[in-house]
């Protein structure tokens, strides 16, 4: 095993290439993490190539303070030519919420960690609708298991409608919000079931990691650090002997004469060089739609239109989740914004026959507008402006929804030539439109809303249904897979059909995506493909 190395890790460090590894992984966010410390502790000689930054852990105070003062900058250094992508359709808003760097978007995400229900695997069998898994929740089920011990869930089995499991969460739930009990009274009423939300963040130290302080950024940036983030992994996997890279963009996969084996990654770094990290195996985990890109960008003779798409595939059936949302006032304190997370939801209505599509509500205790935000845009001043704060915050109470979108062949993710990122490629493309009946299941979504929040004695004030409606930013589906080659660009280990030296790993090889929060998911599917690359090796 090789000796841990700051080598590529931080500005100054050295980016050449190493000679040629057991594996290399193209993305260090929670799919390639995973994947390359369980590799580097089985003993392989593990390489992980990352387009973004190394950001310090001791910068997060720092970070906060970037997000709650006014017109200050994203503190993940997002945008400009590097990030640079075009959509249609409906329009699709790609860098909202995504991060490049070591972590990944785990470092902004809110950490919400769910696993898909039964029925998630299994749609075309059981409703004619989607796509069926090449796997079953019970394959992925032991996975699910270990993928939770490595996050540190916080959780209870207090959800009636959730699938089955073998063991407690590694850590206690958190305790229900204040504005969770004003709605758990009204919830009785009509017959609505909560329950907590299992979090990827500590309720107690684990793993080295402080317990929650409640400082209530958790999305963009967590400055006690109690909030998961695959950054951890790729630390767990430098001190097993993995080798990072960091500002190391792929520009494109080469494979042999052949065509049926990758032989190196091409990158660049930040002095304009370019580079060839070879290696017996190759992980592509990018992204939900930076894997599509990257196989489209690998294109060569034996592969047109891209590197592991004979089937076609690639790039498309891009799914999102939907959100659903209604809020308002009520005449009583619900202390909103007080914690940055949720801690009650509701999976009643996930599996029912009408409408198919999964439906998970959520109970938002961070309703309403900022203090300081209020503040800054009245035009009052001294007392009068005290009360107007007082008035306008601390009574404000939502309820939110995530809705399944169905995979169409329509959605998809392919290159824009008409405009190019920093290295002179094609930029990433985004088609997304939504279709009636994902539109009637926010409309539904809307319907409970409105019903819990009229029991509540709330006056509904905004509702968020099929016309406002926007993404999760949960990117699905791009390099889905699936037994049949011809269907699909990757196997049931995320192996690819076409090259047996490739594994493509995250959320873009989900067949349907559900109505749940997809990074347990991700992890649990990412081990399953380390235990079958390590096997291979």
């Amino acid at each position: 095993m090789a000796e841990p190395t700051d080598g590529g890790v931080g500005d100054g460090s050295d980016r050449t290439p190493s000679a040629q590894a057991d594996v290399c992984v193209v993305g260090a966010g929670p799919a390639g993490a995973l994947v390359a410390h369980r590799l580097a502790a089985a003993g392989a000689d593990v390489v992980v190539l990352e387009a973004g930054p190394y950001f310090d852990d001791d910068r997060r105070l720092e970070q906060q303070e970037t997000v709650i003062r006014p017109g200050m900058s994203n503190p993940w250094e997002m945008g400009g030519p590097r990030d640079a992508y075009t959509s249609g359709g409906r329009g699709y808003p790609l860098n909202a919420a995504r991060v490049k760097g070591i972590g990944g978007s785990t470092l902004h995400w809110q950490g919400m960690v769910m696993r898909l229900h039964e029925r998630d695997f299994e749609m075309r069998t059981r409703h004619g609708v989607g796509a069926d898994w090449p796997l079953s929740y019970e394959d992925l089920r032991p996975y699910y298991v270990v993928a939770e011990r490595a996050f540190g869930v916080a959780g209870a089995i207090d959800n009636p409608y959730a699938p089955p499991r073998e063991e407690p969460f590694p850590l206690p739930a958190f305790p229900p919000s204040h504005s969770d009990s004003l709605f758990a009274d009204a919830c009785e009423r009509l017959g609505i079931d909560m329950h907590s939300v299992p979090n990827a963040r500590n309720s107690e130290p684990y793993d080295g990691r402080a317990a929650c302080q409640g400082y209530g950024t958790c999305k963009p940036v967590c400055p006690s650090g109690a909030k998961y983030t695959a950054a951890s992994h790729i630390q767990k996997a430098r001190e097993a002997g993995a080798r990072v890279v960091d500002h190391a963009p792929v520009q494109r996969l080469e494979h042999d004469d052949d065509g049926g084996r990758v032989e190196t990654a091409v990158y660049a770094t930040p002095d304009g060089t370019e580079h060839r990290q070879s290696a017996r195996r190759f992980v592509v985990a990018c992204g939900g739609v930076e894997n599509a890109r990257l196989l489209l960008l690998s294109s060569s003779d034996q592969y047109p239109d891209g590197l592991a798409n004979s089937s076609g595939v690639v790039g498309r059936f891009f799914m999102d989740h939907l959100f659903a949302g209604a809020g308002g006032q009520l005449d009583e304190p619900t202390r909103q914004n007080h914690i940055g997370f949720n801690t009650s939801e509701c999976h009643q209505f996930y599996d029912d026959s009408e409408p198919l599509e999964g439906l998970k509500l959520e109970f938002l205790n961070y309703a309403g507008p900022s203090p300081v935000t209020e503040a800054l845009d009245a035009d009052t001043w001294g007392d009068d402006l005290l009360s107007q704060l007082r008035d306008s915050y601390g009574n404000h109470v939502a309820v939110g929804a995530l809705v399944e979108q169905l995979p169409s062949v329509e959605n998809r993710v392919t290159l824009d030539p008409s405009e190019r990122d920093d290295h002179g490629n094609p930029v990433p493309h985004v088609e997304w439109s939504l279709d009636e009946r994902t539109k009637r299941v926010i409309e539904r979504a809307n319907a409970i809303q409105h019903r819990i929040l009229t029991e509540l004695g709330a006056d509904v004030e905004w509702t968020v249904g099929p016309d406002a409606t926007g993404p999760a930013y949960h990117q699905m589906g791009t390099t889905r897979m699936g037994s049949d080659p011809q269907r699909s660009v990757v196997d049931a280990d995320c192996r690819s059909h076409d090259l047996p030296n490739l594994w493509v790993v995250g959320s873009s090889t989900f067949p349907t995506g559900g109505a749940m929060n997809p990074t347990l998911t991700i992890a649990a599917l990412s081990l399953r493909a380390a235990d079958a690359l390590e096997a291979s090796l």
